[in-house]
């Protein structure tokens, strides 16, 4: 990076020892685990699919049976205790560098990620199609990693519907590795929706999100540590059917970076270092200290809203922006449970929150996970208050 401080965010303050014990459980757990959300039986068990409160299908109709080509799906998909889709069969790697993940990486360039939400669609209905796709990604002026994404970005895009819309949701996978998706803002049978599938195959569901908030999204394949940590995580925002009172809205997905080895100019994400819990380089949207070279800009008297999501796939996010207090921290979905006068909140992996303040004096306002190890290593950012 540019910044100074930039050498700061390569250092690796502790590798992780050997534990075999623990990672020859690892695969096991990883199973076990996302199996009490359902995330990873994502087939059922005869092949086909069944109802719900959404609806479901893969390369077809709901209902329809699975083409013969799927019959290999029930021995890499994540239901199968034979196959971590990942660590064993034609999967095994421990790393994210596939050769998609690190081609041409030394061309790859860097932009800024766009914090502001998105503009709500028209209508009540939301048509998204998602490709998991591997690609370089860089994250800075020196660093490229070797990434698994949606739609080829880490985060993969913001998404913004209401409560009530209708989302009707595609995921098209472009990869060699099973990947599938999960919404946390849905309420479907997990074991239909969120199920993997295979490179060149789809899966279709729709649902209608019933509460507002910050909602994180990832694929579900097992081992989904290393699905999330390789970048396939984002965020949608669901507004309530009623406004909240105008405010100039940002949104933070706090990811964290376990890098391995450099391939063909691009640093692997690796499973055993995401198993020590102690990550390389923490991050607001992808890119660490983004917003400290690029800061959010607001003027005096505007209110702001931080819609702020914890991907982890490990820690929380502590929010604070320094000098300034938040009004208004909702503890559940908006305008519902309102709390005044925070200074800190801490947001837990996998869930997220709504954070405003009303900007009444200019200045230059560092925004922060004040557990200020992981704000060091680049999860912060600037909010500039112009007069």
């Amino acid at each position: 990076m540019s910044n100074p401080e930039a050498g700061r965010l390569s250092e690796i303050l502790a590798r992780p020892a050997t534990r075999r014990d623990f990672l020859s459980r690892a695969s096991a757990l990883s199973l076990a685990i996302p199996a009490v959300g359902a995330a990873l039986t994502s087939c059922a068990p005869n092949g086909t699919e069944r109802a719900d409160s959404g609806t479901a299908a893969a390369g077809g109709a709901a209902g329809a049976p699975p083409p013969a080509s799927q019959g290999s799906l029930l021995h890499h998909n994540s239901d199968s205790r034979l196959d971590s889709a990942v660590l064993k069969g034609g999967h095994a790697t421990a790393t994210s560098a596939t050769p998609e993940a690190t081609a041409r990486a030394a061309e790859t360039r860097y932009h800024r990620f766009d914090p502001v939400l998105p503009p709500l669609p028209p209508g009540n209905r939301l048509q998204l199609h998602f490709r998991a796709r591997e690609a370089p990604i860089r994250v800075s002026d020196d660093l490229v990693v070797a990434g698994w994404t949606f739609d080829g970005d880490i985060p993969g895009p913001i998404v913004h519907c209401r409560v009530g819309d209708t989302v009707e949701f595609t995921l098209t996978n472009e990869s060699d590795i099973p990947h599938s998706m999960d919404f946390h803002s849905a309420q479907i049978d997990p074991k239909v929706a969120f199920r993997s599938v295979i490179k060149g195959q789809s899966v279709s569901y729709t649902f209608k999100p019933k509460w507002a908030g910050i909602f994180m999204y990832h694929c579900g394949t097992a081992p989904v540590l290393m699905h999330i940590g390789s970048g396939m995580y984002g965020a949608i925002v669901v507004s309530p059917r009623e406004p909240l009172a105008p405010a100039k809205e940002f949104v933070l997905v706090q990811g964290e970076y376990y890098l391995g080895d450099t391939v063909n100019g691009a640093r692997a994400f690796d499973f055993q270092k995401m198993l020590s819990t102690v990550p390389d380089f923490v991050a607001f949207n992808g890119r660490p200290n983004q917003y400290i070279r690029e800061p959010l800009r607001v003027r005096v008297g505007d209110r702001v809203r931080f819609w702020v999501a914890s991907a982890g796939p490990q820690h929380p996010c502590s929010f604070h922006v320094v000098g300034e207090q938040f009004d208004t921290v909702y503890l559940g979905a908006p305008p519902g449970s309102p709390i005044r006068g925070v200074q800190t909140f801490a947001v837990p992996a996998g869930g997220g929150m709504c954070f405003e303040l009303l900007c009444d004096i200019p200045g230059e306002f560092p925004f922060v996970n004040h557990a200020f190890g992981h704000g060091q290593k680049g999860a912060i950012g600037i909010l500039s208050v112009e007069g």
